[in-house]
């Protein structure tokens, strides 16, 4: 009967286990946990205001690094963290959305903050005055891009396809490569902003 017992409590806590959430962060994590406390880039909203890349208090910045002509992977990125933040629920007035373009030359100030806020509304589209400016935030992140233009004229742009989780102090918590799955941001997101 003890046996009978222990197998059904084993059974009972298996099954409940099944529908909860990871309680690990599913996307990279670096150690030591990268500073962007000193970033800041111009706010494409705010007259080129400097944005700084720290959260509120509590809360959570995602940062972005792409450009508005990308055919695929910008537009799937932001898409999945339109059903991220959707899938978090009341808790995304939490999370702040910022977008840094990389193609400076073509995305003005209202193009990229149009784009960014095409898919999440209340998202800052930032806007580098000049290349100096973006290398160096993008180093600080660990992202990486190129744009140049080919013999016919064609530009030919390529870029780190990361989405950043910034915290109230200026570290990257956590780094998400493309292809994670929304309902793996929104978790991570429930789990950083319950030990923000």
């Amino acid at each position: 009967m003890r046996k009978l017992v222990v197998a059904l409590t084993a059974l009972v806590l298996i099954t409940a286990s099944c529908g909860s959430a990871p309680e690990e962060l599913s996307g990279i994590v670096r150690t030591p946990l990268p500073s962007v406390a000193e970033v800041s880039l111009p706010d494409a909203g705010a007259e080129g205001t400097p944005f700084q890349m720290k959260a509120p208090p509590g809360e959570l910045l995602l940062v972005y690094f792409g450009y508005t002509a990308c055919p695929d992977v910008c537009p799937t990125t932001l898409a999945d963290l339109k059903k991220a933040l959707a899938a978090v629920g009341d808790d995304a007035e939490k999370v702040t959305v910022a977008m840094e373009t990389i193609d400076i030359e073509r995305d003005s100030d209202d193009i990229i903050r149009g784009y960014v806020q095409s898919f999440v509304p209340a998202a800052h589209g930032l806007r580098a005055r000049d290349d100096a400016t973006l290398r160096a935030a993008a180093d600080a992140f660990g992202a990486n891009y190129s744009v140049a233009i080919d013999g016919e004229g064609k530009y030919e742009v390529q870029h780190t396809a990361h989405l950043y989780a910034v915290d109230d102090q200026g570290l990257i918590q956590v780094t998400w490569a493309f292809g994670t799955q929304p309902e793996s941001i929104a978790n991570d997101i429930r789990l950083l902003l319950r030990d923000a």
